[in-house]
Protein backbone atom coordinates (compact mmCIF):
# COMPACT_ATOMS: atom_id res chain seq x y z
CA UNK A 1 0.00 0.00 0.00
CA UNK A 2 1.17 3.34 -0.52
CA UNK A 3 2.52 5.77 2.10
CA UNK A 4 -0.14 8.71 2.25
CA UNK A 5 -0.96 11.85 4.57
CA UNK A 6 -4.78 12.36 5.16
CA UNK A 7 -6.03 15.84 6.04
CA UNK A 8 -9.40 17.25 6.42
CA UNK A 9 -12.74 15.68 6.08
CA UNK A 10 -15.31 15.51 2.78
CA UNK A 11 -14.63 14.60 -0.54
CA UNK A 12 -12.18 12.90 -1.24
CA UNK A 13 -8.94 14.54 -2.86
CA UNK A 14 -6.03 12.10 -4.12
CA UNK A 15 -2.63 14.44 -4.96
CA UNK A 16 -0.02 12.60 -7.07
CA UNK A 17 3.44 14.28 -6.57
CA UNK A 18 6.36 14.41 -9.97
CA UNK A 19 9.24 12.30 -10.86
CA UNK A 20 12.09 12.31 -7.62
CA UNK A 21 8.95 14.13 -6.02
CA UNK A 22 7.07 13.32 -2.39
CA UNK A 23 4.16 14.01 -1.11
CA UNK A 24 5.34 16.82 1.01
CA UNK A 25 5.81 19.06 -2.22
CA UNK A 26 1.92 19.01 -2.01
CA UNK A 27 1.58 19.82 1.83
CA UNK A 28 0.88 23.76 1.14
CA UNK A 29 -2.23 23.59 -1.52
CA UNK A 30 -3.18 19.94 0.52
CA UNK A 31 -3.74 21.41 3.32
CA UNK A 32 -5.70 24.28 1.51
CA UNK A 33 -7.90 22.08 -0.16
CA UNK A 34 -8.43 20.08 3.78
CA UNK A 35 -10.04 23.41 4.68
CA UNK A 36 -12.41 23.36 2.13
CA UNK A 37 -14.69 20.43 2.17
CA UNK A 38 -11.90 17.72 0.78
CA UNK A 39 -10.74 15.07 2.64
CA UNK A 40 -7.11 15.29 0.57
CA UNK A 41 -4.76 12.52 0.50
CA UNK A 42 -1.30 13.08 -0.57
CA UNK A 43 0.50 10.28 -1.51
CA UNK A 44 3.96 9.10 -2.41
CA UNK A 45 4.32 7.30 -5.27
CA UNK A 46 6.02 3.88 -5.16
CA UNK A 47 9.96 4.17 -5.26
CA UNK A 48 9.22 7.12 -3.66
CA UNK A 49 9.15 8.65 -0.09
CA UNK A 50 8.02 6.66 2.09
CA UNK A 51 6.14 4.21 0.01
CA UNK A 52 7.21 0.55 -1.10
CA UNK A 53 10.85 0.65 -3.04
CA UNK A 54 10.32 -2.22 -6.00
CA UNK A 55 11.89 -2.85 -9.04
CA UNK A 56 8.60 -2.73 -11.34
CA UNK A 57 8.49 0.81 -11.94
CA UNK A 58 5.72 1.98 -14.98
CA UNK A 59 2.94 4.19 -15.55
CA UNK A 60 0.26 1.04 -15.31
CA UNK A 61 1.38 -0.49 -12.45
CA UNK A 62 1.58 3.29 -11.13
CA UNK A 63 -1.72 3.49 -11.72
CA UNK A 64 -2.70 0.10 -10.08
CA UNK A 65 -1.15 1.54 -6.81
CA UNK A 66 -3.75 4.14 -7.41
CA UNK A 67 -6.75 1.81 -7.78
CA UNK A 68 -5.49 -0.50 -4.96
CA UNK A 69 -5.13 2.70 -2.85
CA UNK A 70 -8.62 3.46 -3.45
CA UNK A 71 -10.01 0.13 -2.65
CA UNK A 72 -7.83 -0.31 0.84
CA UNK A 73 -9.58 3.11 2.08
CA UNK A 74 -12.69 2.28 0.59
CA UNK A 75 -13.06 5.43 -1.77
CA UNK A 76 -15.78 4.63 -4.22
CA UNK A 77 -15.04 8.25 -6.01
CA UNK A 78 -12.19 10.43 -6.38
CA UNK A 79 -11.03 13.56 -7.61
CA UNK A 80 -7.57 13.65 -8.43
CA UNK A 81 -4.52 16.56 -8.73
CA UNK A 82 -1.34 14.85 -10.62
CA UNK A 83 1.70 16.94 -11.66
CA UNK A 84 4.08 15.41 -13.91
CA UNK A 85 4.79 11.91 -13.70
CA UNK A 86 1.82 11.95 -11.19
CA UNK A 87 -0.08 13.84 -14.15
CA UNK A 88 0.53 10.98 -16.64
CA UNK A 89 -0.23 8.29 -13.61
CA UNK A 90 -3.34 10.41 -13.17
CA UNK A 91 -4.56 10.15 -16.75
CA UNK A 92 -3.72 6.82 -16.78
CA UNK A 93 -5.52 5.82 -13.77
CA UNK A 94 -8.46 8.01 -14.77
CA UNK A 95 -8.85 6.18 -18.22
CA UNK A 96 -8.24 2.60 -16.99
CA UNK A 97 -10.23 2.93 -13.87
CA UNK A 98 -13.01 5.94 -14.92
CA UNK A 99 -15.88 4.98 -12.20
CA UNK A 100 -13.33 5.74 -9.76
CA UNK A 101 -12.59 9.35 -10.71
CA UNK A 102 -15.02 12.50 -10.83
CA UNK A 103 -13.02 14.91 -11.82
CA UNK A 104 -9.70 14.64 -12.84
CA UNK A 105 -6.72 17.96 -12.96
CA UNK A 106 -3.36 17.43 -14.59
CA UNK A 107 -0.20 19.73 -13.83
CA UNK A 108 2.06 20.46 -16.57
CA UNK A 109 2.17 17.01 -18.52
CA UNK A 110 0.14 16.08 -21.40
CA UNK A 111 -0.63 12.47 -22.96
CA UNK A 112 2.06 12.54 -25.67
CA UNK A 113 5.57 10.75 -25.30
CA UNK A 114 8.30 12.85 -23.86
CA UNK A 115 12.25 12.15 -24.25
CA UNK A 116 14.48 11.19 -22.20
CA UNK A 117 15.75 14.60 -20.42
CA UNK A 118 16.70 13.93 -16.84
CA UNK A 119 19.97 13.09 -17.23
CA UNK A 120 21.86 15.70 -15.68
CA UNK A 121 19.46 15.04 -12.49
CA UNK A 122 20.53 11.70 -12.46
CA UNK A 123 24.36 12.25 -12.88
CA UNK A 124 24.35 14.32 -9.75
CA UNK A 125 22.57 12.02 -7.68
CA UNK A 126 24.64 9.61 -8.46
CA UNK A 127 27.45 11.44 -7.91
CA UNK A 128 27.15 11.25 -4.28
CA UNK A 129 28.58 9.06 -2.45
CA UNK A 130 26.68 8.43 0.49
CA UNK A 131 29.94 5.30 1.98
CA UNK A 132 31.64 8.41 2.27
CA UNK A 133 29.23 9.33 5.22
CA UNK A 134 28.89 13.03 3.47
CA UNK A 135 27.17 16.14 5.23
CA UNK A 136 23.55 17.41 3.57
CA UNK A 137 25.84 20.52 2.67
CA UNK A 138 28.61 18.60 0.90
CA UNK A 139 25.11 16.31 -0.69
CA UNK A 140 24.03 19.74 -1.80
CA UNK A 141 27.34 20.92 -3.30
CA UNK A 142 27.92 17.66 -5.21
CA UNK A 143 25.10 17.91 -6.76
CA UNK A 144 25.55 21.81 -7.53
CA UNK A 145 28.22 20.68 -9.70
CA UNK A 146 25.75 19.56 -11.79
CA UNK A 147 22.27 21.36 -11.36
CA UNK A 148 22.64 24.88 -10.96
CA UNK A 149 18.77 25.42 -10.42
CA UNK A 150 18.71 26.56 -6.61
CA UNK A 151 14.86 25.73 -6.58
CA UNK A 152 15.33 22.18 -8.30
CA UNK A 153 18.26 21.29 -5.91
CA UNK A 154 16.13 21.99 -3.16
CA UNK A 155 13.65 19.81 -4.45
CA UNK A 156 15.96 16.99 -4.89
CA UNK A 157 17.15 17.82 -1.13
CA UNK A 158 14.05 17.13 0.54
CA UNK A 159 14.36 13.17 0.02
CA UNK A 160 17.35 13.51 1.62
CA UNK A 161 17.26 11.76 5.52
CA UNK A 162 19.08 9.99 8.03
CA UNK A 163 19.28 6.81 8.31
CA UNK A 164 20.90 6.54 11.44
CA UNK A 165 23.41 9.58 13.31
CA UNK A 166 25.78 10.41 10.43
CA UNK A 167 24.39 8.17 7.86
CA UNK A 168 22.25 10.23 4.79
CA UNK A 169 20.17 8.10 2.18
CA UNK A 170 18.14 9.26 -0.56
CA UNK A 171 14.71 8.49 -0.09
CA UNK A 172 13.64 7.74 -4.09
CA UNK A 173 14.99 4.61 -5.80
CA UNK A 174 17.77 5.99 -7.37
CA UNK A 175 18.59 2.31 -8.67
CA UNK A 176 15.72 1.56 -10.49
CA UNK A 177 15.54 4.71 -11.78
CA UNK A 178 19.06 4.34 -13.55
CA UNK A 179 17.70 1.25 -15.21
CA UNK A 180 14.24 2.36 -15.82
CA UNK A 181 14.35 5.99 -16.58
CA UNK A 182 13.21 6.03 -19.94
CA UNK A 183 9.62 5.01 -18.52
CA UNK A 184 8.66 8.32 -17.43
CA UNK A 185 8.68 9.41 -20.56
CA UNK A 186 6.18 6.85 -22.36
CA UNK A 187 3.08 8.17 -23.46
CA UNK A 188 -0.15 7.46 -23.02
CA UNK A 189 -2.02 4.72 -24.43
CA UNK A 190 -3.99 5.57 -28.13
CA UNK A 191 -6.62 3.62 -26.64
CA UNK A 192 -6.98 5.52 -23.28
CA UNK A 193 -9.80 7.98 -23.16
CA UNK A 194 -11.54 9.82 -20.11
CA UNK A 195 -14.91 11.25 -20.82
CA UNK A 196 -15.69 13.39 -17.65
CA UNK A 197 -14.73 16.46 -16.82
CA UNK A 198 -10.72 17.10 -17.09
CA UNK A 199 -8.58 20.23 -16.31
CA UNK A 200 -5.28 20.86 -17.58
CA UNK A 201 -2.76 24.02 -15.89
CA UNK A 202 0.30 24.46 -17.84
CA UNK A 203 3.17 27.05 -16.69
CA UNK A 204 3.52 29.80 -19.17
CA UNK A 205 7.35 29.56 -19.23
CA UNK A 206 7.14 25.67 -19.59
CA UNK A 207 7.77 23.99 -22.63
CA UNK A 208 6.02 20.73 -21.19
CA UNK A 209 2.51 21.60 -22.52
CA UNK A 210 2.75 23.20 -26.30
CA UNK A 211 -0.08 24.73 -27.87
CA UNK A 212 0.60 21.88 -30.86
CA UNK A 213 -0.38 19.58 -28.18
CA UNK A 214 -4.19 20.76 -27.38
CA UNK A 215 -5.53 18.72 -30.15
CA UNK A 216 -4.02 15.77 -28.99
CA UNK A 217 -5.08 16.15 -25.35
CA UNK A 218 -8.47 16.77 -26.75
CA UNK A 219 -8.62 13.38 -28.20
CA UNK A 220 -7.95 11.70 -25.10
CA UNK A 221 -10.10 13.59 -23.21
CA UNK A 222 -12.83 15.20 -24.83
CA UNK A 223 -14.25 17.11 -21.83
CA UNK A 224 -11.17 19.09 -21.32
CA UNK A 225 -10.24 22.75 -20.73
CA UNK A 226 -6.31 24.39 -20.60
CA UNK A 227 -5.35 26.82 -17.91
CA UNK A 228 -2.10 28.82 -17.94
CA UNK A 229 -0.22 30.14 -15.10
CA UNK A 230 1.59 33.16 -16.60
CA UNK A 231 5.74 33.57 -15.70
CA UNK A 232 5.66 30.15 -14.06
CA UNK A 233 7.89 26.99 -14.93
CA UNK A 234 7.29 23.28 -14.26
CA UNK A 235 6.95 23.47 -10.75
CA UNK A 236 3.85 25.94 -11.53
CA UNK A 237 2.16 24.67 -7.80
CA UNK A 238 5.03 25.88 -5.91
CA UNK A 239 5.52 28.74 -8.36
CA UNK A 240 2.42 30.31 -7.41
CA UNK A 241 0.52 28.48 -5.45
CA UNK A 242 -2.32 30.96 -5.19
CA UNK A 243 -3.47 30.77 -8.84
CA UNK A 244 -3.09 27.20 -9.03
CA UNK A 245 -5.15 26.88 -5.83
CA UNK A 246 -7.87 29.26 -7.46
CA UNK A 247 -7.89 27.49 -10.96
CA UNK A 248 -7.81 23.97 -9.48
CA UNK A 249 -10.55 25.18 -6.54
CA UNK A 250 -13.31 26.76 -9.29
CA UNK A 251 -13.14 23.47 -11.20
CA UNK A 252 -13.61 21.03 -8.41
CA UNK A 253 -16.73 23.15 -7.02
Amino acid sequence: MLYSKIEGEGKPLLILHGFLGMLDNWKTIGTQFSTEGFEVHMLDMRNHGRSMQSDDFNYEIMAKDIYDYCVGHNLEQVDVIGHSMGGKTAMLFACTYPEKVHKLIVADIGPKFYPQHHQTILAGLNAVDFSKKPSRSEVEEIIGNFITDFGTRQFLMKSLYWIEPGQLAFRFNLAVFNQKVNEIGVALPDNAFFNKPTLFIRGGNSKYILDADIENINVHFPDMKLETIPNAGHWLHAENPKLFHQFASDFLK
